[in-house]
């Protein structure tokens, strides 16, 4: 009976050693948050599952929180989603934000609160971190240059003084605005005239909205660029709906998988791939390489780049 107790006991005490190590472990592994757009659109999703995909693959290295916001403009849902991360003590934050600017205050008092702040997707404002002091990497492709590669495949199609239309994301975010810029480069470039820009503000609906009202204005509209393929969709259910299929081409920006039939039967001219799947492991990459090296954010990189590429019906 004594030996029982004794082996008993020496058990209680290896199991409770057993514990406090694996707590221990736990404690040492870094909680990385991933906070994102909107989970309606399709983009963000494969962002989100390239995300898990890749702590499921280094489930030893780290833990990964991930959220989004329901709509693209709900700015003030994902400032919360900061603070909330916070507040449950992560590591770092890998965000895509919803507005250059808006999201920088919070981010501000994160980075104060010793919490690693790495931007992806949409870059944060220049002159909003220099006015709080603050340095983000921003981890992503150059929007201008992908949205001019798609640009300048349409170009191709169109003759000098043909009349063209822009389908802006959030006019507020940098990402939209450096697309539109590259579609203008492009436009210029091939001697199109762009008669209307407006925003679709990321979404399906809108999209179709803000096109249908292009075409009924420009009736002799030869092409429309949309900032993205959530809102390309939209542009070809109104061009479909116009009458104009065939004769108004439509270009998009994010090679989501909805396009992909679309680019084959040619209702989509081209797109653009910034790799979703890739774009928050990058960002995930660089943040847990700066908390192993112990760097500050002060110390972090400017801007790491990665790749963007055109995509039509001919890629593989």
């Amino acid at each position: 009976m004594r030996f029982t107790r004794r082996t008993l006991t020496a058990a209680l005490a290896l199991a409770t050693v057993a514990g406090f190590s694996h707590q221990a472990a736990a404690a040492d592994k870094p909680k990385v948050a991933l906070v994102m757009k909107s989970l309606a659109n399709e983009f963000f999703r494969t962002m989100e599952d390239g995300a898990k995909a890749h702590q499921k693959a280094n489930a030893a290295q780290y833990t990964l929180v991930a959220n989004g916001i329901k709509d693209e403009t709900d700015t003030a849902a994902q400032i919360k989603m900061v603070e909330q991360m916070v507040a449950q003590r992560v590591q770092a934050i890998v965000i895509a934000p919803a507005d250059s600017k808006a999201l920088v205050s919070v981010l501000k008092n994160a980075a104060d609160k010793g919490v690693l702040i790495v931007n992806i997707d949409n870059k944060l404002d220049a002159d909003a971190l220099k006015s709080k002091d603050l340095n983000v990497p921003f981890v992503g492709p150059d929007n201008r240059a992908g949205a001019k590669l798609v640009g300048d495949f349409l170009g191709k199609q169109l003759q000098a003084g043909d009349k063209v239309g822009i389908v802006e994301g959030v006019s507020t975010t940098f990402n939209a605005q450096q697309r539109t810029l590259g579609f203008q480069d492009a436009m210029k470039a091939a001697g199109a005239n762009v008669v209307s820009l407006q925003s679709g503000q990321w979404e399906i609906d809108k999209g179709n909205t803000v096109a249908a009202g292009m075409l009924r204005e420009h009736p002799d509209l030869k092409a429309i660029m949309a900032g993205n393929d959530s809102m390309a969709l939209g542009v070809v259910a109104a061009v479909k709906a116009a009458g104009r299929t065939g004769k108004v081409q439509v270009v998009g920006y994010d090679n989501i998988a909805a396009i992909k039939p679309m680019l084959k039967d040619g209702r989509v001219l081209a797109t653009a791939d910034q790799y979703a799947a890739k774009q928050a492991v990058f960002g995930i990459e660089i943040a847990l390489k700066a908390l192993a090296e112990k760097k500050k954010q002060s110390e972090l990189p400017a801007e790491v780049k990665t790749d963007v590429a055109l995509v039509t019906k001919d890629s593989k």
